[in-house]
């Protein structure tokens, strides 16, 4: 198991100010005893049982959701790093203070004292030890609920694809059922452009995101089965800045608002109209507007409908509210604008 270094160094600092605490607990109960030797024995104590604890569950087979050894295993981990840190504390402790003239050469704690300490080490070892075990589970848990959230994002992204592509597919079935009718030859186009556009998509599904230059790429197949459809009647111009085709947006994100533009926009009018459809960008984020030469106020739709609704929620799922899609018609049609944040 691969140890970050960080997440111990910051676990030992946490048990030093732990040790600092139980020093100054200490000697507010027994402000006879100097302040000095309470602390060095707290921390030679407490490191010690950090150390045999925190760096030797690593030598052990630990449980993922906590990283603490299972079982027996654990408990006796703890059992050995607090017997451990009573000894080498009070040894430790013992020769530092010697060292420093703190206390006399040759003397040893008494044992009440001992017992004392004993039991001070047992309360602090398994209070410590319980809380860095709770804290291990808690944050295992978080990465489990983000895991979850994140899933669950992408599924609800799938979801709403999926509800979007047969809503197309249904409409150009359609529509090709009755051009087969007036129009084979038309019909046999229609067939070639449709064919071209579901491997496209297709190719799309596998992934949540793609390149801007293939999103745009669709929209052409679409726009080519449609101007099939309608003939003279529908005109397009596409506009994409070849800095920005490389930028990943969501699939399928433009052809529901194209589709919407040119249902309610443009077929209700009879001379039929212009669908432009841009990339751009705006400052730090990726600007793409679809406008129509529709009829526009007259219009049945107020961007409410099924496509829109849609993408809405994607952008709200992706991009946790940093994304913008607004839609905007007047006497001369209609527009709707998207600002995504640029990674």
């Amino acid at each position: 198991m691969k140890i970050d270094w960080i997440s111990k160094l910051q676990n030992l600092l946490q048990t030093i100010a732990f040790c600092l605490a139980v020093a100054t607990i200490q000697y507010a109960f027994s402000p006879d005893r100097p302040y000095p030797p309470l602390v060095a024995y707290s921390l030679f104590t407490g490191c010690t049982i950090w150390a045999v604890i925190d760096l030797g569950r690593h030598l052990l087979p630990t449980a993922s959701e906590t990283g603490w050894p299972a079982g027996w295993q654990g408990g006796m981990l703890v059992v050995g790093g607090i017997v451990t840190g009573f000894l080498v504390g009070n040894i430790g402790g013992d020769a530092v203070m010697r060292s420093l003239g703190l206390i006399p050469a040759g003397s040893s704690s008494s044992g009440t004292h001992l017992r004392s300490g004993l039991l001070i080490t047992l309360l602090a070892g398994i209070a410590g030890s319980y809380w860095f075990y709770s804290r291990n589970k808690s944050a295992y848990l978080e990465r489990r609920i983000g895991e979850a959230e994140r899933h669950a994002g992408e599924a609800r992204l799938k979801l709403l694809e999926s509800q979007l592509e047969p809503h197309m597919l249904f409409n150009t079935l359609a529509n090709l059922r009755a051009l087969i009718a007036v129009d084979p030859g038309r019909a046999q186009q229609m067939l070639d452009h449709m064919i071209a556009y579901l491997r496209a998509t297709l190719d799309a599904s596998r992934a949540t995101t793609h390149p801007l230059q293939l999103e745009f790429d669709r929209l052409r197949d679409y726009l080519e089965l449609m101007a099939i459809r309608m003939g003279p009647r529908l005109r397009s111009t596409i506009e994409l800045p070849a800095e920005l085709a490389g930028l990943r947006v969501p699939t399928l994100l433009l052809q529901p608002v194209v589709e919407n533009s040119i249902l309610h926009g443009l077929e209700p009018k009879v001379e039929g109209g212009q669908v432009t459809v841009r990339a751009a960008r705006d400052g730090d984020r990726l600007l793409l507007e679809v406008t129509d030469t529709g009829v526009g106020d007259a219009a049945g739709s107020a961007g409410k409908g099924f496509g829109l609704v849609q993408i809405r929620e994607r952008l709200a799922t992706l991009y946790a509210g940093r994304a913008v899609i607004d839609f905007t018609r007047d006497a001369h049609g209609a527009c709707t604008r998207i600002l995504l944040p640029i990674a």
